[in-house]
């Protein structure tokens, strides 16, 4: 009670039924990915353990022309030179390299885990997108705030949903950018002691949307001649995780502004305008598979 009385006790943010809902079908998604990336490492696994070389010379080893490689592996077929004419012939490696990388020592052990694997990924992969679909569904309202974030470097059509399931449309739980990251859990942790802070450690904050924005600071990161990169390499001489946590810190403040105030992100980087819109219209075609309704094209952006 005198703590209560001090005003020292905080209510924890319990978000309405509707985001409630929100949360539970992008968490799910997100458990999903998750199985869906951890049997992928599996196959490749299992391809290494025959001898199958396939992931050394393709640039995606779940790609059209690998797929059918392993659904041939998974059916029996060992014979590598038939393996390699399923792949498509612009393939950058050759196809002599194909071959000898499809040569190995594939038994039948290996042919019905592999058949197996390729069963539950398909599976997850058809889940995985009902759940998105079921997501876009109910987050239809929000496009326009979807299509604002989405022209952040870094954010894409689905780290834009997670964005707003766990946050809300408005960000109105939060007064100010700070105590947003606060919750999130990306500002430096303060540990004063005779006016000295001992800790920069950030508190444990909400796990879920933290971890959907450490993703989007590293693309944001590698996005070449924007304002997120220039910041990274500033910081970069203090370590690749704290320069990781500046550019999350930084999304957290321009997301908090997108959502709490209807703004639209403006790059201040040296940026080709032309990759900007590139980029964008990517991320809107994605929503747009998602099932979302948008206009056609995004407002252009300014540069400053």
């Amino acid at each position: 009670m005198k703590r209560f009385a001090a005003e020292e006790l905080f209510l924890s943010f319990v978000p309405e039924p509707e985001q409630r809902d929100w949360r539970t079908l992008t968490r799910a998604r997100q458990a999903l990915v998750r199985d869906h990336v951890h049997l992928q490492n599996q196959i490749e696994a299992l391809l290494e353990q025959a001898s199958i070389k396939l992931s050394s010379v393709v640039s995606d080893l779940f790609g059209l022309s690998s797929l059918r490689i392993l659904s041939a592996l998974a059916e029996g077929q060992t014979d590598a030179e038939k393996l390699a004419q399923l792949a498509d012939p612009r393939l950058r490696c050759g196809q002599q390299t194909l071959v000898d990388a499809l040569r190995g020592r594939f038994r039948e052990v290996h042919r019905q885990l592999l058949d197996q694997a390729l069963q539950r990924l398909a599976i997850l992969s058809k889940q995985i997108a009902e759940l998105s679909r079921l997501a876009a569904q109910r987050l239809q309202p929000y496009a326009s705030t979807l299509e604002r974030l989405i022209e952040v470097p870094g954010i894409g059509a689905e780290a834009a949903q997670e964005i707003l399931a766990e946050i809300g449309p408005t960000a109105a739980a939060f007064s100010s950018s700070a105590k947003l990251a606060s919750w999130i859990g990306v500002c430096p942790g303060t540990q004063e002691s005779a006016g000295e802070n001992h800790s920069g450690r950030c508190p444990k904050g909400n796990r879920y949307i933290r971890r959907v924005l450490c993703q989007v600071a590293h693309a944001a990161a590698r996005t070449k001649g924007s304002h997120f990169e220039v910041m990274f390499r500033k910081f970069l001489h203090k370590g690749y995780n704290k320069a990781i946590w500046a550019v999350a810190h930084k999304l957290c403040k321009i997301v908090w502004i997108i959502l709490h105030h209807g703004a639209r992100y403006l790059e201040s980087g040296v940026v080709n305008p032309k990759a900007v819109q590139r980029a964008i219209q990517l991320h809107l075609k994605a929503l747009r598979r998602l099932g979302y309704v948008l206009p056609p094209s995004p407002t252009p952006m300014s540069q400053p």
